[in-house]
């Protein structure tokens, strides 16, 4: 959560639901993008409390991780899971997710605001998907579309799309690059996305997984680690020509 870190989000142009209602909140480094269904119809009134309630907790969460790096300052720092215990649920989970992938807990901050933002918007929306730098959280009832950016050079660029069934529980997708975006990756990958139940958990392992692959002859060894989490459903992992899946991911023809 440094500033200077934001970079325009250009994917977002191809990720407008027709059916949903989107927006976008900035606050300090955090920038989400979120598409949400009303329970009936949309509505002036219901827009409303819909972004003043994200804005809300975007400050609520923020604040609290800010104050744990305030009493914690390794927490922001720490390539390395941490024995901690904080005064925030948001924060503990993902000192909890990052140890099981072995990171460090902010390699699970974009996940952890977006599913702790968007578990609480569902109080007042029936479907919600909040995109935190290009880590979502999703619920919905609706199949959707998922394109997974591989790099302007890449042979797979505008080829995978990844299917994301309706189903009422939520969806966590985050992925990891050691070649596009800003993200620290210690790896050599294209792209290397998980599926989880929660946002939390995608977001720590594709990190991990991210570092683990530095040369195609990795990928094996990296999906059999991500296998061991039981809450990972998925994955993917891509460098250069060499693509590998396992788990419950579907890809679009």
């Amino acid at each position: 959560m440094k500033a200077g870190d934001y970079r325009e989000r250009f994917y977002r142009a191809w990720a407008q639901a027709k059916d949903l209602y989107t927006f976008r909140i900035s606050c300090g480094e955090t920038d989400l993008q979120i598409s949400a269904l009303p329970p009936g119809r949309l509505g002036e009134t219901w827009t409303l409390k819909l972004e003043n309630t994200a804005q809300e907790l975007v400050r609520k969460y923020r604040t609290q991780i800010l104050k744990t790096i305030k009493r914690f300052p390794e927490f922001l720092t720490s390539l390395q899971p941490l024995a901690l215990h904080t005064e925030f649920e948001i924060t503990d989970r993902m000192l909890e997710m990052s140890s099981l992938a072995g990171v460090g807990p902010m390699a699970a901050v974009a996940g952890a605001i977006a599913e702790f933002v968007g578990h609480d918007l569902l109080s007042i929306a029936d479907e919600i998907i909040v995109e935190n730098g290009g880590d979502l959280f999703i619920r919905s009832m609706r199949e959707r579309a998922v394109l997974i950016y591989a790099g302007e050079d890449s042979p797979y660029k505008n080829k995978l799309l990844l299917r994301v069934r309706g189903r009422d529980l939520p969806l966590g997708i985050a992925s990891s690059s050691g070649r596009i975006g800003h993200s620290l990756s210690l790896g050599n990958t294209d792209v290397a996305l998980i599926t989880a139940c929660s946002a939390i958990t995608a977001d720590a392992f594709a990190t991990a997984i991210g570092n683990l692959v530095k040369h195609a002859d990795d990928i094996p060894q990296a999906m059999e680690f991500a296998a061991r989490c039981k809450e990972i459903e998925g994955g993917l992992i891509l460098i250069g020509s060499k693509l590998g899946i396992w788990g419950e991911i579907e890809l679009l023809e």
